[in-house]
């Protein structure tokens, strides 16, 4: 069997015990356990073919990557006819929508399932029986649950038994989700509805992979082509028809150009009227001689080939001819993979689309081949274009979806109920991998695509050997060990005659003149931060490569007691202090007094009864110089090292968390002592630089506060931050640049990838792997192990090794 990293573990099951101060869902010593909360979602759902069906299981899977196992998520899956669909196990329902006594049975069923914590309905007029769907009113009136509901259709200016329907459903829900802006003004303005009643969550969007439009192209057999595409499951609302009527105007100025229809027929119109209205398409492609054109892809594609149709396509044209469709998964997909799109005006549209696509008017052909003959005919246009769909459409990631809607269901349930808990991402060195060229890591990314012409620099490479030595201890991957070679021998390249590194390399391997008017202390303390800690890390790596790493170190010592800035000092001390772990050098020890004496007089210098701290403000990678005046204190055991380093981190955590949520001082605008900060403008380097602080605070002084701040500062990449927004990329598996008051920098720069790997592995050390010698095939005996070892408990241990002979 395979570890969570890949490494074969013969014969053995791994268990990953959680060591954070958190509750559990078992009381070990009682023998009580508590029930992990149920949240049932009423729905369709797969292998039924429908876009609420898709919709409600990418829900469901994005809680659950988010959350781990938090909530056990239940479907109650809705027929309009008794079909055999061969459900997932999810499905713990099933509701036959058209027989009025099965909602009286099944409601009394969840009124005393004690699991059930809430019930989330995803409504669409046509779901469910009756009047207007009314079949479900008695329903939600006998379960005795807090309910939300999710209206994907809201009609405006309705009146009537339907008005009514709505109402009655908004009475009953705790609270209603819609997609759009414009669909809460309908239900305030039309409906009577509170304001305070609705919460606007977007349609929820895939997160997609780092492709390259043209590897794509070639792989999908469409080299050389313009590629237009529509999707979805087609019937006469999509529409197309018109874009077919507008393909000969635009094949003029682009004969090359292909339209892709991608999808089958909606299954509940193929029921009532068959293939008719794909074989009218099919008619109007002959008829308008677009053979060579036009390509139909009759099936319902797995998401990854789906998503890849979308990313190399050049332009999406959105047709649909129905004003009063609020929201359309096809085009939040087709954003989130960055097509420009050519849209008519449904309100989801015309919210979306500004600034990456056109909207032009129901049924007119001439405008669509007008608008995409200018879209096509201005490259960087399109481009912008594509980028501003990226941004537009991030906060609505499934993700992001995921976060909005249990935030929105613990404003409704006892919270004593839910430990809410965020799931570890796996660790990754994908986009590591994807920013590193033969010569190093490359200083930024657009998007996830690396920007060669930004070039390297010593800062990026340090900081990418100090993660690479982290991961390679942890999972002795050999994919690490060939990048710490690499990152090693870039800080080698960097380093001058005279023992000092230069900072800034272009893509030719030639020093930029910045090196020389720039400060590059912090630069240097950065390479001997990340040499000490390769050397201090000696039995992992060959003695060619500890020596090399050593002479490299000990030459850029002539000079140290120069540095002036105290974030250099400090990272100096870091790499001193690792490497006299190996070195135990009385020499070495010297040169960290004297570095350390400078912090501490610097901090003297500053420091009063409210300003604890070693400047007149707090600007970046704050944490580093408590943390080097602890490493100081273990390096040669002076007490007032230890004792100001505690003080000083103390009082930056008191300015950086809040309620036990981090949010690091602003690049926007440092911390000016005695004058109020920029609250926003968050890096992910400096809560990677709190975490390793944390770490090695809670080591040394086993201080709980400290380790809950650890899962605290991690979970800000999770999504726990001001903007609700995940900052990684668990598709690409970079980090986003930066947080912002409004929205979240997308490009998955060096620096920020290297931070959030910095931070997961660091975290990592907070998971204890448990090894049995032995492979259990019984769930039961399997679920018994994990209760014993919930709490690493030794008796239980004992009692364990006894019963199953392990």
């Amino acid at each position: 069997m395979k570890n969570q990293h890949g490494n074969t573990v013969s014969n053995e099951l791994v268990i990953y015990t959680e060591l954070m101060p958190n509750k559990t869902n078992g009381d070990i010593n009682n023998g009580n356990k508590k029930a992990v909360p149920e949240i049932l979602i009423i729905t369709s759902y797969p292998k039924r073919e429908c876009g609420i069906a898709t919709y409600s299981n990418d829900l469901l899977k994005a809680i659950s990557n988010v959350y781990g196992n938090t909530f056990s998520l239940k479907i109650c899956a809705l027929e309009s006819t008794k079909v055999d669909y061969n459900y997932p196990d999810e499905v713990k329902y099933v509701l036959e929508t058209c027989v009025i006594e099965q909602y009286a049975l099944l409601a009394n069923k969840i009124k005393v399932d004690n699991n059930i914590l809430l019930v989330l309905v995803q409504h669409e007029f046509g779901l469910f029986g009756g009047e207007c769907g009314d079949y479900l009113l008695r329903f939600l009136a006998l379960i005795n649950k807090p309910v939300i509901t999710c209206f994907h259709t809201i009609l405006p200016n309705t009146n009537g038994y339907r008005k009514k329907v709505v109402q009655t459903i908004a009475s009953i829900s705790e609270s209603i989700i819609v997609m759009t802006k414009h669909a809460s003004i309908i239900l305030q303005n039309d409906y009577a509805i509170e304001k305070e009643k609705i919460a606007i969550i977007p349609h929820g969007t895939h997160v997609t992979s780092a492709n390259f439009r043209n590897d794509l192209k070639i792989k999908k057999h469409l080299s050389n082509r313009i590629v237009l595409s529509t999707f979805g499951l087609l019937s006469c609302n999509k529409n197309i028809e018109t874009a077919l009527d507008a393909l000969p105007e635009i094949i003029q100025q682009f004969p090359n150009l292909v339209y892709l229809i991608i999808g089958k027929t909606h299954p509940e119109v193929n029921k009532v009227e068959g293939e008719t209205y794909r074989d009218s398409l099919l008619q109007k492609v002959i008829d308008l001689e677009l053979q060579s054109h036009v390509k139909f892809i009759n099936k319902y594609l797995p998401l990854e080939d789906l998503l890849e149709y979308l990313q190399l396509t050049d332009l999406y044209l959105f047709t649909s001819k129905d004003p009063n469709q609020a929201v359309s998964g096809t085009l939040a997909y087709a954003m989130a993979c960055g097509c420009p799109i050519v849209s008519t005006p449904i309100p989801h549209a015309l919210e979306m689309l500004n600034q990456s696509g056109e909207i032009v008017d129901f049924n007119n052909a001439h405008q669509l081949a007008t608008a995409t003959i200018n879209m096509l005919s201005n490259p960087i246009l399109l481009s912008q274009m594509r980028l501003n769909a990226l941004h537009k459409i991030s906060p609505t990631i499934w993700p992001n979806s995921a976060i909005a809607h249990v935030e929105l269901l613990m404003q409704n349930v006892n919270k004593k109920e839910v430990d809410i808990k965020f799931k570890l991402p796996t660790i990754s060195l994908d986009h590591l991998k994807r920013m590193s060229t033969n010569t190093g890591i490359i200083q930024f990314a657009n998007i996830s695509t690396p920007d060669i012409q930004s070039g390297y620099t010593l800062d990026d490479n340090a900081r990418a050997l100090i993660a690479t030595i982290k991961y390679y201890a942890i999972t002795n991957d050999a994919d690490g060990l060939y990048l710490i070679d690499l990152y090693l021998s870039f800080i080698c390249l960097c380093q001058q005659q005279n023992g000092s590194f230069l900072n800034y390399v272009d893509s030719n391997l030639k020093f930029l003149e910045n090196n020389k008017t720039e400060n590059l202390e912090d630069a240097n303390g950065r390479a001997i931060w990340a040499l000490g800690e390769f050397i201090g890390n000696r039995n992992l790596f060959s003695d060619y490569y500890i020596n090399k790493a050593e002479k490299t170190l000990l030459k850029s010592l002539d000079g140290i007691e120069k540095i002036k800035s105290p974030r250099a000092i400090a990272f100096t001390i870091k790499g001193l202090h690792f490497y006299n772990q190996y070195a135990n050098s009385e020499e070495i020890n010297l040169l960290i007094t004297k570095l350390a004496d400078n912090l501490v007089s610097k901090f003297r210098g500053v420091s009063d009864t409210k300003w604890k701290w070693f400047e007149e403000y707090l600007t970046y990678a704050n944490s580093v110089m408590p943390e080097a005046l602890l490493c100081a204190f273990l390096s040669t055991g002076n007490l007032l090292y230890k004792n100001i380093s505690k003080t000083a981190f103390d009082f930056l955590l008191t300015i950086i968390f809040y309620n036990d949520k981090i949010k690091v001082v602003s690049n926007k605008g440092w911390y000016y002592k005695g004058i109020e900060s920029n609250q926003y403008g968050e890096q992910p380097i400096d809560v990677a630089y709190t975490i390793l602080a944390l770490d090695k605070f809670y080591a040394t002084f086993k201080d709980p506060s400290y380790k809950v701040k650890i899962k605290s500062a991690f979970n800000w990449f999770l999504g726990d931050n001001h903007l609700h927004q995940i900052i990684y990329n668990p598709v690409t598996c970079g980090c986003y640049d930066g947080l912002e008051q409004f929205h979240i920098n997308l490009n998955q720069g060096a620096e920020s990838t290297i931070s959030y790997l910095l931070s997961r592995l660091t975290i990592e050390n907070y998971y204890k792997p448990v090894i049995i010698n032995k492979v259990f095939e019984s769930s039961s005996i399997h679920n018994s192990l994990q209760l014993i070892y919930k709490n690493n408990n030794n008796e239980n241990r004992k009692k364990a090794r006894h019963l199953y002979g392990s």
